[in-house]
């Protein structure tokens, strides 16, 4: 019976990496579609023009019932990675997608949405507390005024600061791209309500910005173009600094004036990275999370020239590595059980094969850190979430909480 399950187990990862291959093999062309041209933005190099995106025929809803009451924001905007991804990359061809159960499968709606996560991702909970509903992915809106006017998620799984940061993981929309698709989606608004309107809607909402970890896994660690002999840890940390304070500013042009700017989380206590660097004991890797640790140091006092700079702004910075070292150093306080194994995946640690199907996943995720080999579980989300917020657990912000931001003159 034993082997029964092992060989269907062994069949169903086989199909599922299949599905996965045919992500590459899309159906239908960007240029046959009924699309705005916010879709991909002109800043893609010439092959992004010439790409196939997957259109799905139906997504499961991913979003509430809007909170009752006035919300505390007119909007809620948002631009990353894979850790705030909530769709966006289910019309690409890529790797990198969550568009499959399990993923998903604690969710709101107990269905694949996108988010890599196995329900709610940190921006989830923190447009509740604004009293907004789940901000809606970019790709999945087709332009529509009345989708976006409570705000949009740009976030793409696998994108960097740094352009090519991902891109053997296929397609992805970098940080400067989701700028652009920022202003044009202002631009959408100004045609619509009037310039006058667009800018305080735009002025008095929030922005969210969660990235830079693939600047690292999959461009600096990997030594891409050799980047390690051209820059020491530190001179590249100063590096995505330099260009992430740039892109603010760029914000900053089209009227943005609140902005939450997340750091990295501690990427070598990752069960992938457990594996990799064959930790003995489930400890985690110095080397990745002394990198990130002076990352962090550096984007935090890089916010605040950015506030000095920018007097008529206010920019917060949430330390991810303060905040998630928190949570695994007292996780039994927090009702955690298991810090170094993912929930679904296979190999030591969870963190060698991806999370593929629903046999690979544990029963319980609320009893763990890590969902998949780089992402936390919603449980973690929610804790960070309220720390981002109001630094209910551990304050991990500076110099000012979310809920500070909303509510301060």
């Amino acid at each position: 019976m034993a082997i029964k399950t092992s060989i269907f187990s062994l069949l169903t990862i086989f199909i599922i990496l299949l599905i996965i291959l045919s992500f590459f093999t899309p159906s239908v062309s960007v240029n046959s579609l009924e699309h705005p041209r916010q879709l991909i933005d002109e800043t893609y190099f010439q092959d992004l023009y010439n790409m196939d995106i997957h259109f799905p025929l139906s997504f499961p809803p991913s979003s509430p019932l809007p909170p009752t009451g006035s919300p505390l924001v007119p909007a809620f905007f948002v631009l990353g990675d894979s850790s705030v991804d909530c769709g966006n990359n289910n019309f690409l061809g890529t790797f990198a997608r969550a568009d499959r159960l399990p993923y998903g499968k604690d969710f709101d709606t107990h269905q694949p949405t996108g988010r890599f996560c196995n329900g709610r991702i940190p921006v989830d909970f923190l447009a509740l507390r604004l009293g907004l509903p789940f901000v809606p992915s970019y790709l999945g809106q087709a332009g529509t005024i009345d989708a976006m006017i409570r705000g949009v998620n740009y976030a793409s799984a696998g994108a960097g600061i740094i352009f090519s940061s991902g891109s053997d993981l296929g397609q992805r929309i970098s940080l400067a791209q989701q700028i652009q698709q920022v202003t044009d989606t202002f631009q959408l608004f100004m045609m619509s309500m009037g310039e006058d309107a667009a800018v305080r809607l735009i002025s008095d909402s929030i922005f969210y910005i969660s990235i830079g970890t693939n600047d690292y896994i999959h461009y600096y660690l990997q030594n891409v173009s050799g980047i390690q002999s051209l820059y020491t840890p530190w001179s590249f940390n100063h590096f995505l600094s330099t260009s992430l304070k740039q892109e603010i500013k760029n914000l900053h042009i089209s009227h943005v004036r609140k902005v939450v700017v997340m750091g990295i989380a501690p990427m070598g206590c990752a069960p992938h990275y457990l594996w990799r660097y064959r930790s003995k004991n489930g400890e985690c890797i110095p080397e990745i999370n002394n990198m990130i640790m002076e990352f962090n140091f550096v984007m935090r006092y890089m916010i605040q020239e950015l506030n000095q700079e920018l007097s008529d702004s206010k920019i917060t910075f949430c330390d991810m590595y303060e905040g998630s070292m928190d949570i695994i150093e007292n996780h039994q306080h927090y009702g955690l059980e298991v810090t170094t194994d993912a929930c679904c995946g296979l190999g030591r640690y969870k963190g060698w094969i991806m999370c593929l199907s629903s046999e690979m996943a544990c029963n319980n995720a609320s009893t763990h850190i890590w969902w998949d080999q780089f992402h936390p579980t919603a449980a973690v989300n929610g804790i960070l979430a309220d720390n981002v917020w109001s630094g209910l657990h551990s304050s991990m912000c500076y110099p000012m909480n979310m809920k500070d931001m909303v509510f301060s003159a």
